[in-house]
């Protein structure tokens, strides 16, 4: 019997060490640029929330015969028209039914934005703005095909990126955006630097994390968003072949636990998730009424704070 309570001493004593260990396990040197990183102490969001979640939709741009693919096995016909339909609807009809969704449930949005977006597709970019007049805007790159950034190619060549990106936003939207994601999440410690560089002050290209944190690049900080993997709508569509229906069910249950977390343990840090969400998946008839749920159900969760990027990075810079 001795042996045994120390053994089960020792196992709570290890379970307590790893759930410190998480909580602070971006702290030290960044796994992937090698830059100093330390997490954002937030107790609490606005109103004592614990859990800020944001939405963001991305609004992007491919080009004919390029782009997400519903049916692979028709990619060798000319005209794909049955994946160049799925991407045009999404582009078309997909965007504007998010907008106006949240919109209707006074439930914050946030825009993902292609810079070569409003020009390919004015009307649909003027309809969405009137939507979603105050949404804040990440820049996304010029587009999500052949012109995205050039990794390998030096510091320099990322910064010049970066800059004519936020230089067509701005002439196109009278707003500079000061957040940034990767096209595809793909980039380097150069991206990192080159965003701090030009003014970026946070970033969604965070996939590894509960909790935002400050990344110390050569050029200054850049703040990093949680944007977890596993809750990417299109990713669970087209790579797992989920459902908007399962995708709802996913998304209820990740904020959900996030927020059980809170409530057992009130003492622990608050937490973020900033959740993707494209066209193709949320903006078709389903897609929307699962969507619909989502926020329904969110907008009643008291540890939840439904909200845009811009004001986490506001509510966390007193940290």
């Amino acid at each position: 019997m001795p042996r045994f309570i120390a053994r089960l001493t020792l196992f709570f004593i290890f379970i307590i060490h790893a759930a410190s260990s998480v909580a602070f396990a971006q702290d030290g040197t960044d796994w992937v640029t090698k830059f100093p990183r330390e997490v954002i102490h937030v107790a609490s969001w606005p109103g004592g929330k614990k859990v800020a979640v944001s939405f963001a939709l991305f609004v992007e741009v491919f080009g004919f015969g390029q782009g997400p693919v519903l049916r692979p096995d028709l990619m060798s016909r000319n005209p794909d028209l049955v994946n160049e339909a799925f991407r045009e609807y999404a582009i078309t009809w997909g965007n504007l039914r998010v907008g106006r969704l949240f919109k209707e449930l006074d439930v914050p949005l946030t825009v993902v934005l292609n810079a070569a977006f409003p020009a390919a597709h004015p009307s649909v970019w003027k309809e969405l703005r009137s939507i979603q007049a105050k949404a804040p805007i990440i820049a996304h790159g010029m587009n999500n095909s052949n012109d995205i950034l050039p990794l390998g190619r030096g510091l320099a060549e990322q910064k010049h990126y970066i800059r004519r990106t936020l230089d067509l936003i701005a002439s196109a939207t009278g707003s500079r955006p000061v957040g940034w994601s990767s096209p595809s999440v793909y980039s380097n410690a150069d991206t990192m630097q080159a965003m701090a560089a030009e003014g970026i002050t946070y970033n969604i290209d965070q996939m590894d994390s509960d909790t935002i944190s400050r990344l110390k690049t050569p050029d200054g900080i850049v703040t990093l968003l949680p944007y977890p993997t596993v809750t990417v709508d299109m990713g669970q569509f087209l790579a797992r072949m989920k459902s908007p229906i399962e995708i709802e069910s996913l998304w209820l249950d990740y904020v959900g636990e996030l927020a059980n977390e809170a409530r057992a343990n009130p003492a622990q840090e608050a937490t973020t998730v900033v959740i993707g969400l494209h066209p193709f998946v949320v903006g078709t008839p389903d897609g929307s009424a699962a969507m619909r749920r989502v926020l329904s159900r969110l907008k009643k969760e008291d540890a939840v704070w439904l909200t845009d990027t811009d004001a986490i990075l506001k509510a966390a810079a007193p940290n």
